[in-house]
């Protein structure tokens, strides 16, 4: 039986104009999608993936963003030559969009189910009762808890997971035959992330909808697709059946993807990174489990250089104007060690407490009970003279460093004023010295040092971020998701750098992640936390081989395991 094209891409060709300056970002792309399929989309940040689904949306910038050539047949449609006028019949009807950020696409002002009916009462003829009733019965098709509260709810009172499937419930509303999925899971913890799959997979089957589901996941997406299409630098440069693609790759890029990943089955020493495979300088030397024995009992024979005893941090939340305050826990009880050199994992779902944990460590919170013992002193009781040297012992990587970072102030500013606060190397000239020289070790040219953050890609502004937390010299790092915005390949070499500095500095991580294959690959310990609670606590590879609590068993399980 031949299948029928739902979507023809011919030879298409994308530009953007900045500052007169004309980017090609798509390179005469070509490929087809059937009826009733799923087609994945792989490839980097600036790959064109995003750019080429925006323009099958007709969502592409007017202003500043050209369709230069080449045709988007959607049913013997050519889209490139459609008006706003007429796009918008297509558009939310037969073509539909869920977006990567849930909370940037939902109204905050609108009941969540008020949005959803808003497009029912645009494209469709039926009542506003008769469309309530169909929104009700969407919101159970996405597996949404009590549709008659989550349609009364606000965005900001449902949970990430909650407000993806009222996104999901919205784009499938007016049952379109083409649902693009823009990287619809990626801010999500791997439970609810597999929720969507699943979901995402059963609606396919119940309305016989196309599917194009993009992102830089491949393991996500091997979960999901039929087929698939690698792009790189606005070209495709693999396509063909899952399976395929995934178990036997042909071209080096789609390689290099593939092997960035840090592999739950074979610890490696250093992940190879796309460069490594684009200049054959791939380094895949195994950590053996006698080496990591060894290793472990050289640290473990320390005494810790961070105790935590009985730890609890308490909220007190409102119930609107008259109602009773409670007592929300989120950390209850908590105790552990970590030893100097150490890279202490902390997973969890969100609101789970690892992140809460993470700042009362930092002294961002203060705790409702307990200690915490830096080198054998409880830092909970000192002053804040006591407290701002402590400061420069223990530092944080943040998970957006454009947000830590002040876009007024050039990089190598924003890497010297630390130094500057805690009165570092005596003057401008040796911190700025000191700067150049971070600035080299990290990965980045000293050239950058009066360029300003929004120059520079996320990999590149996560590296300052790191420039920044290491000019101090602290002894313990809080890294709060501190690689989960980044593409595989430059999580790959952050990751690197981050073992790299720790094992020439002597520094102490405590990584905080929802990517359990990451956290797994950096950590000699793992700590599950669930509600609040620790649920286990041992060595990271027996956790994973091993896992004793049911709790973490869902975790590991809920891993995309298609590679």
């Amino acid at each position: 039986m031949v299948k029928k094209h739902l979507l023809s891409v011919k030879n298409l060709e994308i530009s953007f104009t900045n500052n007169s300056v004309v980017s090609k970002v798509i390179k005469g792309i070509s490929y087809n999608l059937f009826t009733n399929e799923i087609l994945g989309i792989v490839g980097e940040s600036g790959s064109g993936k995003s750019v080429s689904s925006l323009a099958i949306s007709g969502l592409l910038p007017k202003q500043n963003c050209t369709i230069d050539n080449g045709e988007i047949v959607f049913e013997n449609q050519d889209l490139t030559t459609l008006d706003d006028k007429n796009f918008e019949s297509i558009r939310g009807n037969d073509i539909a969009m869920i977006f990567q950020e849930p909370m940037s696409s939902l109204n905050p002002s609108m009941m969540c189910g008020k949005q959803v009916l808003e497009v029912l009462l645009k494209h469709t003829k039926l009542t506003k009762n008769q469309a309530k009733n169909e929104v009700l019965d969407l919101f159970k098709k996405v597996k949404l808890p009590n549709p008659n509260v989550i349609f009364s709810k606000y965005p900001h009172e449902i949970s990430g997971g909650q407000k993806q499937r009222v996104m999901i419930a919205m784009a499938i509303a007016c049952k379109p035959k083409l649902l693009i999925a823009d990287e619809p899971t990626t801010a999500l913890d791997v439970t609810v992330q597999k929720d969507i799959i699943l979901l995402l997979k059963d609606l396919q089957k119940i309305f016989e909808m196309s599917i194009i589901f993009i992102s830089h996941n491949l393991s996500l997406v091997s979960e999901i697709a039929n087929r698939v299409l690698v792009m790189y630098q606005g070209e495709i440069v693999e396509q063909g059946p899952s399976e395929a693609i995934f178990k036997n790759p042909q071209h080096i890029y789609t390689k290099a993807l593939i092997n960035s990943k840090p592999s739950l089955n074979v610890r490696l020493k250093q992940l190879p990174t796309i460069d490594d495979y684009m200049n054959n300088n791939i380094l895949d030397t195994v950590v053996s489990s006698q080496e990591r024995v060894q290793k472990h009992e050289a640290l473990y024979s320390k005494p810790p250089i961070l105790e935590i005893k009985n730890v609890s941090k308490e909220y007190l939340t409102n119930h609107g104007f008259f109602g009773k305050s409670s007592v929300f826990k989120a950390v209850n009880d908590v105790s552990f060690k970590v030893y100097e050199g150490e890279t202490l994992g902390l997973v969890g779902e969100s609101g789970c407490g690892k992140s809460t944990l993470g700042n009362a460590i930092l002294q961002l919170h203060k705790i409702s009970a307990g200690s915490i013992l830096y080198k054998g002193i409880d830092i909970t009781k000192l002053s804040k003279k006591e407290l701002r040297t402590l400061r420069k012992d223990i530092q944080i990587i943040f998970q957006d460093p454009y947000a830590s970072l002040n876009p007024r102030i050039s990089i190598g500013n924003a890497i010297m004023e630390p130094m500057k606060v805690h009165g570092l190397y005596n003057s401008s000239k040796g911190r700025k010295e000191k700067a150049l020289e971070l600035l080299e070790r990290v990965g980045l040219s000293a050239e950058y040092f009066n360029r300003y953050p929004h120059e520079f890609s996320g990999g590149q502004r996560q590296r300052i971020g790191i420039a920044r937390t290491i000019a101090l010299q602290p002894k313990l790092i809080v890294c709060d998701e501190s690689v989960s915005a980044l593409d595989i390949s430059v999580q790959a070499q952050v990751l690197n750098l981050l073992n790299e500095l720790k094992d020439n500095f002597g520094f102490t991580y405590i990584f905080i992640s929802h990517d359990l294959a990451v956290v797994k690959y950096m950590s000699d310990q793992l700590l599950v936390m669930n509600q609040g609670n620790i649920e286990e606590l041992g060595e990271a590879d027996s956790i994973y081989a091993n896992p004793k609590e049911k709790y973490t068993k869902t975790l590991i399980d809920a891993i995309p395991k298609g590679l």
